[in-house]
């Protein structure tokens, strides 16, 4: 299974695409007006706390105020956590005016500020450092227990009795030794040492630390044992990740090179149509199946139809073989688009039980790989499956696309017969309210044909009816559904 990550670099966006084969598994999108947030490292301000709701607002200096909920605020003492303050009520823990040190964990989403939290972690290649909380955790992706005991026994001997940090080892570190081990911790230290004095160096709302440029920080959390060569097309921005890999990876240098091709890097595996297909609602199959992928604000649904599929033996083998290859390709779509939060799947219905546990098993191989922790739940009586991923930044929509200027993001705009009954309803409540002359009509020119032919005698009746005349005047930049009726 061939790896690679392709970077492509312009002077407003950093593109990362993380390839499989030459197929595109993960797209992540940086620009300069759009900078990723999560892992900032904020100085904030409490400007409100709502008791109701258990949490707070914080103005760190964005253009929302973000939240903060009771159960990510520190208590204090080196043994908090997040569970201390379920059932702490948040006056007890901040007062409007308090200065907070918070990291974001989730990026503004629509409408919704960050998602704040005071337990700060900060990661980098093999740990994360969690300040002020101690012990030592292993990634649960690292699965043999033998590796897991031996990363945890390195790093509790390099750690001192008191140590007053807590460390979780990533599963990048699987099969180091303990003097990389060490490297990071040391590292994590003083870069907490700085943010502590920087933070405490001046008084007010700012930025305290941030993260990584996105092509550095694919390096750091993507490139993995399995990547085989990392090609970014900007010389300055290679020369920015061999600077931190020779630092934090020694053993990647030789696999980041740079592209020198004519075409551009993103034409080698046609990534820009990938991603066009990911903004389409509709995504085909192989065997001629198809999937309809809705996202809105409460979830995101996604239903699974046979097609142009029709088998080879019987129906319930059709349904089967198109169920299984949606669950691979829902995998795909999810990382490709960042989907998260509630996601359900109806899956075609199937018979057997046997199908339904196979097909359940297929959706979850395929999302073993996705870095965004997930949880399935068993397939319903009615062929729905309901999962979650975790959701840390915008969707791939929410970053390059806006919502429709005709239709408002609605999906849908009335029809040219509908728009017509509504200014025969609005004439006659004009009529009924102001007694004055001519009334003339602004629509859309479909709605002032339609108006003209297949409705000209309701025209008439009206005409007659409010014994005024009726003049229309068509729009050419006016919207579907928009229309209005002004008397003269």
């Amino acid at each position: 299974m061939k790896e690679e990550i392709l970077i492509n670099v312009t002077p407003r966006e950093v593109r990362a695409a993380v390839l499989n084969d030459g197929v595109l598994q993960e797209l992540l999108v940086e620009r300069v007006s759009r900078t990723g947030l999560v892992g900032n490292i904020y100085k904030g301000r409490v400007s409100r706390v709502l008791p109701g709701m258990q949490a707070a607002f914080i103005d760190i200096g964005l253009q929302r105020t973000a939240f903060l909920h009771a159960s990510d605020i520190r208590s204090g003492g080196a043994e908090a956590s997040p569970d201390d303050n379920n059932h702490v009520d948040i006056r007890q823990l901040v007062r409007e005016g308090d200065e907070l040190l918070v990291q974001i964990l989730k990026e503004p989403l629509g409408d919704k500020g960050a998602r704040l939290s005071t337990f700060v972690t900060i990661p980098s290649r093999y740990l994360v450092m969690m300040p002020e909380r101690p012990g030592v955790g292993v990634s649960a992706r690292i699965e043999d227990e033998t590796e897991r005991e031996r990363l945890r026994n390195e790093m509790e001997a390099q750690l001192p009795d008191n140590a007053t940090h807590g460390y979780i080892v990533r599963t990048a570190s699987e099969g180091e030794n303990s003097e990389a081990l060490l490297a990071d911790v040391q590292f994590l230290d003083k870069l907490w040492s700085v943010i502590q004095e920087t933070a405490q160096s001046e008084p007010g709302v700012r930025l305290v630390h941030a993260d990584l440029p996105l092509a550095v920080r694919v390096i750091r959390d993507l490139a993995h044992h399995q990547v085989e060569r990392v090609r970014v097309d900007s010389e300055e921005c290679l020369q920015g990740m061999l600077d931190f890999a020779r630092t934090f990876m020694p053993e990647l240098p030789s696999s980041i090179e740079l592209y020198t091709g004519q075409r551009p890097i993103f034409d080698l595996y046609a990534i820009d149509d990938e991603i066009d297909q990911a903004l389409d609602h509709n995504v085909r199959l192989k065997s001629g199946g198809y999937l309809i992928i809705e996202q809105t604000e409460a979830m995101t649904t996604i239903d699974v139809n046979t097609g142009g599929y029709i088998g080879r033996s019987n129906l319930e083998e059709t349904i089967f073989r198109t169920n299984l290859e949606a669950a691979a390709t829902i995998a795909r779509q999810l990382r490709v688009r960042n989907l998260g939060g509630i996601i359900i799947i109806d899956f075609i219905d199937m018979q057997t039980d046997t199908h339904r546990r196979q097909v359940l098993e297929a959706l979850e191989l395929a999302l073993a790989a996705d870095h965004a922790r997930n949880q399935i739940c068993h397939i319903s009586p009615l062929g729905l499956v309901e999962m979650t991923r975790k959701r840390t930044r915008e969707s791939l929509e929410h970053v390059l696309c806006e919502a429709c200027p005709t239709c408002n993001g609605r999906g849908h705009i009335k029809t040219p017969e509908s728009v017509c009954y509504e200014i025969f309803r609005e004439i006659l409540r004009q009529h009924r309210q102001f007694p004055l002359g001519e009334l003339v009509i602004l629509a859309h020119e479909e709605v002032v044909e339609l108006l003209l032919d297949e409705e000209s005698g309701t025209l008439a009746e009206l005409e007659e009816l409010t014994g005024r005349p009726l003049r229309l005047q068509a729009q050419a930049m006016s919207v579907q559904d928009s229309f209005d009726v002004v008397p003269m």
